[in-house]
């Protein structure tokens, strides 16, 4: 961690004053955040809950218009990166429970009475909900259904290890203890992971709930949609060199995706013999079956959801493990280069989803 700030001790009569925190953490979100703060001031009214927008160094409008929701704290700070945002709401939390949210995320009527649900239960540390979109693009409804497959992956585990902040719960004082979200991550992407794998690494309990659903806008064409699966793979790299254990398995990631992940360096290799060799059978072509066969029960799956997206899908995993793999290089390359401070300073840039 970079961040050697001394956070305050949990406890005392001061946080007994909220039973939950809402923290949304917001750079330039102007255009966004009012679907997200109407939506959560309706689930807070009358409640023992407060909302805390963080602006972090916005120069829009972000900051009236958080004022025009009377249910909403406003908390700006200069630009420092949505990390260093989240732990500042979380030091100004009164709340037991911390919850986080994105600024272009829109809670459902009964997320947060979901959320709130799991703590119940004094040894669980932590939650996650799910994304939905109303999306109708074709690369937005394949988004939706890579999502909801990982979904299916963790809904049938008892404990996760892979909570992000789009809808995401920790208590309070286990927060802190952790000292937070690493603020060596400079853009808002696997800065949220690296905290649930050390948070997994002591053993402690997180649950997925499926119930809490946000809406979100994904990428709605390829190309936007490889570069997040670029920058993820990359700063994903940053997250596992300092928690090595979980490169092997998390609960939230198909093992089947780091198979398919040596599709472009095997084909690579494989065009290249067959260049050179020029076997009767191409080994390429074998490489390709061998593809295709990874592909076989996710686009079963998704076909059932969504025929088009189904058929479409070995292309489109084809061109995600592309893009990661690529991520994955270029990740490993940065992360042994740099050390892990140097990035503090980094300019922050949008979310990279996940």
């Amino acid at each position: 961690m970079s961040d050697s700030r001394q956070y305050p001790a949990p406890g005392g009569d001061s946080l007994q004053a909220r039973s939950a925190s809402i923290i949304i953490p917001t750079f330039n979100g102007a255009s966004r955040i009012a679907s997200c703060l109407e939506s959560l001031a309706k689930q807070t009214a009358g409640r023992n809950v407060e909302i805390l927008v963080v602006d972090d160094g916005s120069t829009d409008n972000t900051a009236n218009v958080v004022r025009g929701y009377p249910s909403a704290r406003l908390i700006s700070q200069a630009n420092a990166g949505p990390a260093s945002a989240r732990n500042r709401g979380a030091l100004e939390a009164q709340g037991r429970i911390l919850l986080f949210t994105d600024d272009d995320c829109v809670p459902q009527p009964n997320w947060l009475e979901a959320m709130l649900e799991p703590f119940e239960d004094r040894e669980v540390v932590g939650a996650k909900g799910v994304y939905r979109t109303h999306q109708k693009s074709l690369a937005a409804r394949f988004v939706q259904i890579e999502y909801e497959d990982k979904y299916r992956l963790m809904a049938g585990q008892p404990n996760i290890d892979f909570i992000d902040t789009y809808s995401a719960g920790f208590r309070r004082d286990r927060f802190l203890e952790m000292t937070g979200y690493d603020t060596s991550f400079p853009v808002a992407c696997a800065e949220d992971i690296e905290l649930s794998y050390r948070m997994s690494a002591r053993g402690w309990k997180m649950k997925f709930v499926p119930s809490a659903i946000v809406y979100h806008t994904h990428p709605d064409t390829l190309s936007r949609y490889l570069k997040k699966k670029y920058k993820f793979a990359f700063w994903r790299m940053l997250a596992v060199r300092k928690n090595p254990g979980k490169g092997v398995k998390d609960s939230h990631t198909p093992q089947i995706m780091k198979l398919q992940l040596l599709f472009a360096p095997a084909l690579l290799l494989a065009v290249i013999f067959d260049l050179a060799a020029r076997p009767r059978v191409p080994l390429s072509a074998f490489v390709l079956i061998g593809f295709l066969l990874t592909t076989v029960p996710f686009s079963l799956r998704a076909i059932r959801k969504d025929a088009l997206v189904g058929m479409l899908s070995p292309v489109l995993l084809a061109a995600r493990a592309c893009a990661q793999v690529l991520g994955v290089a270029a990740g490993l390359m940065y992360a042994r280069r740099k050390p892990v401070e140097e990035t503090a300073n980094s300019k922050p840039t949008p979310d990279c989803g996940s």
